[in-house]
Parts: structure tokens; sequence; C-alpha cells
């Protein structure tokens, strides 16, 4: 064979594998060279996606965020007007459906539509950030780090750099901006961002079409849930972010999507921008099992009983129903994908192949010494952490899904935190008390609105006991010893006590205490007392965190792209904004089991069930159906296409993030993924995993045809 026959052939077999994995991978938009996309339908260049100079497909990509955690993205939202109209999922704007909701303006169950831009709602807190640029900043952040130094020492000195690329990276703008790490600590990446202060609701259909199949259909396909909401961001008169005023104005963004009603086909090119929050995909064999036999059984446990709680007080009156509906919902979402995830994890085999991949990795490193030398510990590190911390592990789950995450009473105090010190230390500074009294009286405004004490009190005792029975008793609170003698261990007992007694279990006690504040009260309250016992032990299962492990990792990542230097490696989802590309298509999850890429109207029919909240079908949507009134909306097939499936790699934050064909133009939002790939966020599946999108054309035609908010479809760009 002559010299260019084998590089012909070893070429095609590098494309081959390649292509054989195209589909996996959230990918930095500064890596995108590497992945030729046009040879899989992308028309666009890599500058109409990521341009710093010019308009670009990225300045159309919204991450949702709160105001104390701008870039902590829960979701991704897209702009498609040219007057900042946004589109995200209706579980990303379920929270603030919910807080504009009452029993007299039930939005919840019957929808908003803001007939003008005056009848918008505005979501204090809710922030909409989009990015300017991103940078590797790697060899900046690493300058000062030698092989020398401890990991403490090391991350001092990355800290220590990071602050000072951050300050010169928004030197005389309004920007923030955020350095990242990436693979495992080896790479650094600096993000600029611009982030909206006033974010208005604008329209959301019912849930019984935003949530349709509710925690039934969660995670399942086929799927039949118009899951999307609509926003609006605004900006100061000077086109710069600004908090709330009558005198704003609609953002003009530097681009925003236009909307394709031409539908999809089966092979069809997809690829999805946003901000996906956490993968692991590095994750080894120990961290597999530990997933298996610890976390994940605990985490399921716990959220159980309280989904149970909440729903058996739910469903005795529309008041609570929506005062728990968003909390109900953050609870099921990940319960369910904890019971997914565990059952993907074990039917893909996951553990075996990443046991192979670590003992190809040893069999790799030991037959250099060079290498020997670099990464003979890695392994070593990871393992002994570990084995050394099962008994933590189950500790601190417990302690972040039963106490911090548990009965609200346990947290809601930790805002008196400050509160308490100045007036244990400082109890004659009466302008400052009063400055704090009233900013915490007005912030806990909300909480009050959404709180129904009988239920977080059964909430509390019950997990509170779970922790006591399931957690080693080395890891008890102090407080359990009172408990035990006091309340003779009755769990039940001790939360009647401290909800009739606490500040924190009822609104008028709680305001009445902040207007003659006394440390000595708050002493004597057991709920403080035990938000200060949580807060200390969850410190102190920090602190017992191995500087060995995270080296252990890093060097094992670094191992395996020196090992494998002919893949292109991506690093794993941190909230910050990827692209992954794929293409629409069915799959067959087992064995003579066949499902289409795409649903229709019609399947909403079938399931319909008026006994179940979860499957009912209003009227309006009824009749469209009987009348075949689709509109422009319709299929080629003249049917009414509502969810459709792609192989993109997608992630929690993701929910949220538009569906883009080939032109960049959109073609539906994506908002779930498929139970057969549960466990994909520790391994992608290139056979099963799929991305569950709500048809752009089934969203239109909700808004159009059934909700006859005709006037927010002529804001936007349509391509018929």
């Amino acid at each position: 064979m002559t010299k260019r026959v084998f590089v012909f052939f070893i070429s095609i077999f590098l494309i081959f594998n390649i292509q054989s994995r195209a589909d996996e991978g959230m990918w930095l938009l500064t890596m995108m060279k590497k992945l030729n996309l046009n040879e899989k339908g992308l028309e666009l260049t890599q500058e109409e996606i990521y341009s710093i100079n010019n308009s670009s497909l990225k300045d159309a990509i919204v991450g949702l965020g709160n105001e104390r955690m701008p870039f902590g993205f829960f979701c991704t939202g897209e702009i498609i007007s040219d007057q900042g109209l946004m589109l995200t999922n209706h579980h990303c704007g379920y929270g603030s459906i919910q807080d504009h909701s009452s029993p007299e303006h039930d939005y919840l169950q019957y929808g908003f539509w803001a007939k003008t831009k005056t009848d918008e709602l505005l979501n204090e807190g809710t922030v909409a950030t989009i990015m300017v640029r991103m940078e590797d900043v790697t060899d900046s952040v690493l300058i000062n780090v030698t092989s020398e130094m401890t990991e403490s020492e090391r991350e001092s000195a990355i800290n220590n750099r990071i602050k000072k690329i951050k300050k010169a990276a928004t030197k005389d703008t309004h920007y923030g901006s955020s350095v990242k790490s990436m693979f495992e600590g080896n790479r650094y990446y600096l993000f600029v961002y611009e982030t909206f202060l006033d974010v208005r609701l604008v329209g959301a259909p019912p849930s019984s079409i935003g949530k349709f199949g509710g925690d039934t259909d969660n995670w399942m396909w086929p799927r039949h849930t118009g899951d999307f909401s609509m926003f609006r961001i605004y900006t100061g008169t000077d086109g710069e972010p600004a908090k709330f005023s009558k005198e704003n104005i609609p953002l003009k963004p530097k681009h925003h999507l236009p909307i394709s009603l031409k539908g999809t086909k089966k092979g069809d090119f997809a690829m999805i921008l946003g901000f996906p929050g956490t993968t692991n995909r590095y994750l080894n064999s120990w961290g597999i099992q530990e997933a298996l036999d610890i976390s994940n059984p605990s985490a399921i446990k716990i959220r159980t009983k309280k989904l149970e709680l909440m729903k058996e007080d739910m469903n005795t009156s529309d008041k609570i129903r929506i005062q728990y509906a968003s909390k109900y919902a953050q609870t099921a979402n990940y319960w369910k994908y904890f019971i997914g995830q565990s059952k993907g994890l074990k039917k893909l085999k996951i553990y075996d192949k990443k046991k192979a991949l670590e003992d190809e990795f040893t069999k790799w490193v030991n037959s250099d010494n060079t290498r020997k030398e670099k990464y003979s510990e890695a392994l070593t590190y990871i393992e002994k952490y570990y084995t050394d911390n099962k008994e933590q592990e189950k500790a601190n789950t417990y302690l972040m899904e039963a106490l911090l995450q548990g009965g609200e009473i346990i947290m809601f105090p930790a805002q008196m935190y400050q509160l308490h010190g100045v007036l244990s230390n400082s109890a004659d500074n009466k302008e400052l008390i009063a400055d704090m009294t009233k900013e915490i009286k007005e912030t806990a405004k909300d909480h009050w609105k959404d709180y129904n004490a009988p239920t977080d009190k059964k909430i509390m005792a019950a997990l509170l006991e779970m922790y006591y029975n399931d957690v080693p008793e080395k890891y008890h609170l102090p407080i359990f010893a009172e408990i035990n003698k006091k309340f003779k261990g009755d769990f039940n007992s001790f939360a009647d006590y401290l909800f009739s007694k606490s500040i924190f279990a009822d609104e008028d006690r709680f305001n009445a205490f902040l207007d003659k504040p006394s440390a000595k009260i708050l002493d004597k309250d057991y709920a403080f007392k035990l938000m200060q016992e949580v807060i200390q032990q969850y410190y102190s299962m920090q602190s017992g965190s191995s500087e060995d492990f995270g080296k252990g990792k890093r060097l094992f990542l670094a191992g395996l792209q020196e090992m494998n230097s002919n893949k292109i490696y991506y690093p794993d989802a941190n909230s910050t904004i990827r692209l992954t590309y794929g293409s629409v298509g069915d799959y067959e999850p087992a064995d003579a089991v066949y499902y289409n890429y795409f649903t229709t109207i019609k399947g909403i029919m079938e399931k319909e069930d008026p006994s179940v909240d979860e499957f009912i079908v209003f009227d309006k949507l009824k009749e469209l159906y009987k009348d075949k009134d689709y509109g422009r909306y319709a299929d080629a097939d003249g049917d009414m296409h509502v969810c459709f499936t792609t192989n993109n790699d997608i992630t929690g934050g993701n929910s949220g993030s538009p569906v883009i064909n080939g032109k960049g133009e959109l073609i539906g939002t994506a908002f779930d993924g498929n139970w057969e790939a549960m466990s994909g966020d520790i391994a992608f599946e290139d056979e099963l995993q799929k991305c569950i999108n709500v048809d752009i054309r089934y969203t239109l035609f909700i808004i159009d045809k059934f909700a006859g908010a005709k006037h927010l479809i002529d804001e936007m760009t349509i391509i018929e």
C-alpha cells in the first residue's frame, strides 16, 4: 500500500470515527472549527454563530438567572423579535407564573396573555444574561502556578489571578464576568456578560398545555406538552440594563431568531445553543458506584416523602395548591431523574465501561517511566477519597435533601444571621438595626405568600426524623439530644412545640419581632438554633474535602487527553454557553418497540382524562382539533405536530434552549430528555439518547389560534 493510499484510509477511518459519535458533546463556541459542521448540514459560518464584533446567533441566546446569582443560569431562553420578546419553557417560567397567581387570578390553571406591553408583569429578581465574548485565559490563570505547590497554594494563586483577569475584562464597562474552570482545572475560560434586570412575563398557556402529562410523562416519550412561556427584556432609554421603570423600553437585540414554519423531517440537521448546567462525563467507576449505592437512593427516599406530604395538602385547597405548585414541580423533577439515572447506569453497564477505561489508563501509564512519575497517583487519590468518605457522603446527601432543602423553617431563619450578630455585639447601633429589619421584612413577603405552616411542619418533622434514623450518629446534630430528652424522641411533638413558639412559623410573630428585635429571643428560638446547627454541620463536612481528590481528577483527565491525543475532548457542562449538534430522528428503545420522531395533537386527545389533572384538555383545544383549525401552522401532512426528537446532547439548564436548523432558523424549543438515557449526564448513549422538543409551530398555534394573541406573532420574523 502506498503512503498516499494509507493516509487516505486513515483519514476515512478518523472521519468515520468522529461521525459515529458526532452528536455527543457540549461544545464551547470557540471549538467549532474542529467539528466540520457544514458537512452535517449547517449552512452558516462560524462567524454567523459566534462573533465578537458583528451580530451573530449567540446574541439571541439568553441565560436566565436571579439577581443574587446572575450567572448561575437555571434555564435558557431565546430572543424571537426585534422588541426583546423571549421564548423559554413553561417550566422555566413556572415560578414567575405561580408568583403572579392567586385563587382570583389563577394563571397556572387558565394561562396568562398580556394584551399590550403595559399589561406585562414584572418579575423581581429575575435577570436575563447574554454573553458578550469568551476567551481562553489558561496561560494567564496558571502563570504563577508551579508543580511544587500544594493544592491549597495552587488554588490561592489561581484565585488571585482570576480576580485580576475579571477586573481587567470589565473595566470601564457595565458588563459582568466569570472565569470558569474546564477539564477539572486543566484549562480556564473567561466569559464576559451583559445582564438585564427588567424581565416581564408576556404570556403562558394554561398548565393543561404547558405541563400536559405532568409527572407521569416527565422524562418520557412520546410527549404532547406545549412546554413554553414568553417574557420580554427591557432596558433603560439608553439601551443599557436598568432596574424596572415605567420609562424603560423593550430591548433592541443585536440578533433575534427568525422562525421557520417548514417543519422537520427525519435526518434534518439540528443544533442547540444554551447554558447546560452540570454534567459529569469524566466521573470514574468509584463515583458511579457511590451514585448507585448511596446518593441516588437517599435522595429518592427523601424526595418521595416530601412529595407525598406536599401533595396531601395541595389536594385540600386551591390556595395551598398554588402556593406549593412550583415547589412540588422542582422536587418532583429530579426525584424522577434520580430514579431514571440509576436504572440507566445499571442497564447500560456504565460502571463496567468506566472500569475498563481506568484499566486501560493504568496500563498506558505504567508502560512509560515519565508517565508513571506524572500520572501514577491519579487513580489512587480518587479511589482513596471514595473509600474514606462513604459514610460522610450519605450524611451529606441527607443534609442537603432533608435539611437544607427540607422544611423551609430550617433555612428561613438564615436571613437573621447577620442581624443576630449586630444585636449581640452592637445593640446600640439603632440606625443599622432599623435598616436591616426593614429589608428583612420586605424580602420575607415572598416567603409568606407561598408558605403554609401546617404543611411545612409535617415536612420538617418527617425529614428531620429520617435524617436521625438513617445517618450515622457521628453526623447527628446537637439538637437531637434535646429532642430525645425533652420530647422523648418524638419528632412530631418537637415540631408542634417549635411551630407554636417560633417567630419563623407565623408572619405576625415574625413582623412583631422585627418591630422589637432581640438577640435573646433568637437565641431561644428552636428554628434559629436548628438553622445554626445545620449550617455548622454543612461547613464541617465541606472542610473535610480532600485536596488530593481534586488533584487526582485533574491529573486523570490530563492523562486521558494525552493518551487519546487524536480525540477531540469537550469540557463538562458548567452553566456556560455551549453548542450541541445532531439531527431529527426516531429510535427503538427495546425489542419490538419503535418510536416515531414526532407526535401530533391526536395524541393529546387520546391521553385526555378529565379525572386526572395532568391530562385535562380545554374545550377550546378540542374544538380546534375537531375543526382541524390549525391555520398556517399545520405540517405538510395536514396535521398539527406537537413535539419532536433529536439526538442533541443536553442537560438541565438547556431547558428552553432554541432548536435551530442549518439556516439559523428556530424550529423548536428543547425541554426534556428521554427515560431510556437518564444516565446521560454521566455517559452519553449514542443509540438511545434523545432531546425532546416542542415544535415551534405548535407554540405559535397555541399563541395564535388558542390564546388569540396574534399581536405577538406579528412582531416575529416568520419564514413560511
